[in-house]
C-alpha cells in the first residue's frame, strides 16, 4: 500500500512539474530579450518557458496546422487576430505588446553614409541587400514598403538576400554575406550587434506599425501558467526591459 502511495505521489508531482511549463513561439525579434524575460519568470515564479524563435508566419501556419505551442507572441498582430478568427485562441487574452522599429544597419568598417537613411543603398558598395522574406515576416514587409515609398524598391531588388526571419536576415550582415540589412532594432541593440556595427531608424512613416502581439492558445495545456506569464510580460519592469531593446507599447497599451 505504501508502495502504491508513493508511486501515485512520484506520478502526481511528476505531471504538476510537466504542467507548469509553457512552450512560447516567439517572434525572432524577441531572440536577445525574451530569454531575460523567461530567465526572470522562471526565477520569480518557479515556472518554466521553453522559447522557440522563428517567423511569425510560420508560427501562424505551424499553429493552424495543430503545434503544440502555448502562447504566440507574434511581431504582426493580425496573426494572433487571424487564430482568433479561426478559434484556436483562449478568448480574451489577445494582448498587443509592443511595437518595433525597423533600422538599416552596416557594419562598422562599411563605406555605407547612412545620414542618407535608404538612400545610401544606391551606392555601388552595397552589392547585396538582406531583407526578411516579406511573405511571412512583418518586418520583411515593412522594408518592402518603406523601399517603395523611397522610391527604391525596384532598383535594388535584384540585390537582396532574404532570410527565413529577421534574426537570420542579421546574420548575413554578420557574417559579411551582406553589405547592409533592414533590421530590427531590437537586434541590433544586442551588445554585440550595437558595437560590430552603425545603424539609422527608418521613419515609421514609411510604413505600415509594426504592431505586436501575443495570445494564449486554446490548445494549451497549462493555460494558467500561460497567463501568468502573459500577465508577467505587462509588469513596468519588463516592460523597461523591452524599451532597452527598441520595443515602444503601443499607445493604447493593450488589448
Amino acid at each position: 500500500m505504501k508502495k502504491m502511495l508513493w508511486i501515485v505521489t512520484v506520478c502526481f508531482c511528476a505531471a504538476l512539474a510537466s504542467a507548469q511549463e509553457i512552450t512560447v513561439a516567439a517572434a525572432a525579434d524577441l531572440s536577445f530579450v525574451f530569454p531575460q524575460v523567461a530567465a526572470q519568470f522562471e526565477k520569480e515564479t518557479g515556472r518554466k518557458v521553453k522559447l522557440n524563435f522563428g517567423s511569425s508566419g510560420q508560427f501562424l501556419l505551424q499553429i493552424e496546422n495543430g503545434a503544440p505551442f502555448d502562447v504566440f507572441f507574434s511581431a504582426d498582430v493580425q496573426y494572433p487576430q487571424r487564430l482568433e478568427a479561426e478559434g484556436l485562441t483562449q478568448p480574451g487574452t489577445l494582448y498587443k505588446y509592443a511595437i518595433g522599429k525597423l533600422v538599416l544597419y552596416v557594419p562598422n568598417n562599411s563605406p555605407l553614409d547612412l545620414a542618407q537613411g535608404l538612400r545610401a543603398l544606391r551606392s555601388p558598395q552595397a552589392k547585396r541587400i538582406a531583407i526578411a522574406n516579406p511573405q511571412h515576416a512583418p518586418y520583411g514587409r515593412a522594408a518592402v514598403e518603406s523601399l517603395k515609398k523611397e522610391g527604391l524598391y525596384d532598383s535594388l531588388q535584384s540585390k537582396f538576400v532574404m532570410g527565413e526571419n529577421i534574426s537570420q536576415t542579421a546574420q548575413f550582415v554578420q557574417s559579411g554575406n551582406a553589405d547592409a540589412g533592414l533590421l530590427a532594432l531590437s537586434l541590433v541593440l544586442d551588445p554585440q550587434m550595437k558595437s560590430a556595427g552603425r545603424f539609422v531608424e527608418i521613419p515609421e512613416s514609411d510604413h505600415a506599425p509594426i504592431e505586436q502581439a501575443a495570445v494564449i492558445l486554446k490548445r494549451s495545456k497549462d493555460k494558467s501558467t500561460a497567463a501568468v506569464f502573459l500577465e508577467f510580460v505587462r509588469k513596468p519592469e519588463i516592460v523597461n526591459l523591452m524599451s532597452r531593446y527598441g520595443f515602444t507599447l503601443p499607445s493604447a497599451g493593450g488589448k
